[in-house]
């Protein structure tokens, strides 16, 4: 027999109750919900009777949830996400489909694959909308709270509920000014570091993968110029002596501008989708994952062609 106060738990004071604690706010998880700041208190108050903990405690001007908190909220996304895929319908045809799709990337990956994608979107669903969100280093978080359906980049999502399929693997190269010494040759290890450098950081919170193989090498480097993003960096090169470590895809596109030389060091770029149980199963978004899948292949082999000339250019 499920005690009554249980049996009055339902799907949405347990959406209430991750909204809450995703937040860490009341107020924010009301505002996030559409409802009263004393509906969510109401639910919580509910809550905290019927699994006997407080749930959250206040700590200065923030609340936290408890350790019993955590092992519900874990248990609750699982259960709304479930519930959410059931009710979306299995089939899916795109002429006639309705609906969002939310899809968190950087420069690298709108610049590269989002612009195919639309255009493919467009023409195959065009009543689907189409969301973009820079992830910086939040793709995991934004898929956790519901904030992105996709997230797509060379991130690493470890945990139960998050599915990935890889899509591509690039590799480093270096850009620079035509005028760079550094230009004339092989850019080798040596001459490499001796380099001046700049590295997107976005906004401090990231490192790029060939830093690791750097560091494997006992070489540390240390920029002269750091960026939020990949967005501005030829108008920052230009006219310079600074080098700019970037995926090879992204490289290529400068090379009308500046002289692009191998990276001295092969550093594979693993560029995967996550996504979550709440989209796994919807018509909608497993077609428009297989829509960036394809896409992703078209464009990845159009640029392998395209490359095949000299391996450094400028």
């Amino acid at each position: 027999m499920i005690p009554e106060e249980l049996a009055q738990i339902d799907i949405r004071s347990l959406q209430l109750l991750v909204t809450v604690h995703d937040t860490g706010s009341f107020s924010a998880a009301a505002s996030a919900l559409g409802v009263s700041q004393s509906t969510v208190s109401y639910t919580i108050e509910r809550l905290r009777k019927a699994f006997g903990d407080a749930l959250f405690v206040r700590q200065g001007n923030q609340i936290t949830g408890t350790e019993k908190c955590g092992e519900l909220v874990s248990q609750a996304r699982e259960i709304v996400n479930r519930m959410l895929a059931i009710a979306v319908p299995s089939e899916f045809d795109p002429k006639t489909a309705e609906g969002s799709v939310t899809l968190s990337c950087n420069h690298h990956e709108r610049f590269l694959l989002v612009p195919v994608f639309l255009k493919a979107m467009r023409q195959a669903a065009p009543n689907v909308l189409l969301n973009i969100l820079e992830s910086a280093v939040n793709g995991k978080q934004q898929l956790k709270e519901n904030i992105a359906d996709i997230v797509l980049g060379p991130v690493r999502i470890l945990g139960e509920g998050y599915f990935r399929r890889r899509l591509f693997v690039d590799h480093y190269s270096c850009v620079m000014d035509r005028k760079n010494p550094l230009a004339d040759g092989e850019l080798t290890l040596a001459r490499y570091r001796q380099a001046a450098h700049v590295a997107i950081t976005h906004n401090g919170q990231w490192q790029a993968l060939y830093f690791e193989a750097l560091r494997a090498r006992d070489i540390a480097l240390k920029p002269q110029l750091t960026l939020p993003s990949h967005d501005s960096l030829e108008l920052m090169i230009v006219g310079t002596d600074l080098v700019a470590t970037i995926p090879n895809r992204l490289a290529s596109a400068y090379q009308d501008t500046l002289a692009v030389r191998s990276f001295p060091i092969h550093t594979p770029i693993e560029i995967d989708i996550y996504w979550t149980e709440r989209t796994h199963r919807s018509g909608l978004h497993r077609w428009a994952r297989q829509l960036l899948a394809d896409v992703a292949r078209e464009v990845v082999s159009d640029r392998a062609n395209d490359a095949e000339a000299l391996p450094d250019r400028g």
